[in-house]
């Protein structure tokens, strides 16, 4: 039954890769899409229907970068952390969530999943992993605010788990 798991979660991750997109477009992210239907979840969030993958608004964050000083180290999911892949860290999203991260300066978007927990600084929501920071342009700057939203597999209802 493990190996039926693992071959599970090796699916989606494929999948997954499909939809790592970063991009410099202003327009919404490219996926297939039989019907677009927006669905208010609750008073804060919208979700966002398309025939694959479901997009939940989570709001705009302020959004931070870490790396190097962490990178061989292990994250509190208990995977070793890796400045050159596109994680984050949050304080309450669950380990494994997936979300499209939009730097609001030059719309560059990229999709990332938590596996660790932070920022440690007041008024931050998000630490991105070094790639993730570059892939939105914001290395330089360090801290800025993101457009957040959680993305989720429609008829799957749990987060990514990681292959350790």
């Amino acid at each position: 039954m493990k190996s039926l798991t693992k071959a599970l979660i090796i699916s989606v991750m494929i999948l997954l890769v499909g939809f790592t997109i970063v991009s410099n477009e202003t327009s919404p992210m490219s996926v297939p899409v039989n019907n677009i239907e927006t669905t208010s979840v609750n008073n804060d969030e919208n979700t966002v229907r398309t025939s694959i993958v479901n997009y939940i608004d989570k709001g705009n964050m302020t959004a931070s970068w870490y790396g190097p000083q962490f990178h061989g180290k292990t994250t509190a999911n208990g995977e070793v952390f890796n400045q050159l892949a596109y994680t984050a860290a949050s304080k309450s999203l669950r380990f494994g969530t997936l979300l499209k991260v939009t730097n609001l300066r030059n719309n560059k978007s990229v999709i990332v999943r938590i596996n660790d927990r932070g920022p440690y600084i007041d008024g931050r929501q998000l630490d991105l992993s070094k790639a993730a920071a570059q892939a939105l342009g914001m290395v330089r700057r360090g801290v800025i605010r993101v457009k957040v939203q959680q993305l989720s597999l429609k008829g799957v209802n749990f987060p990514v788990i990681t292959l350790n």
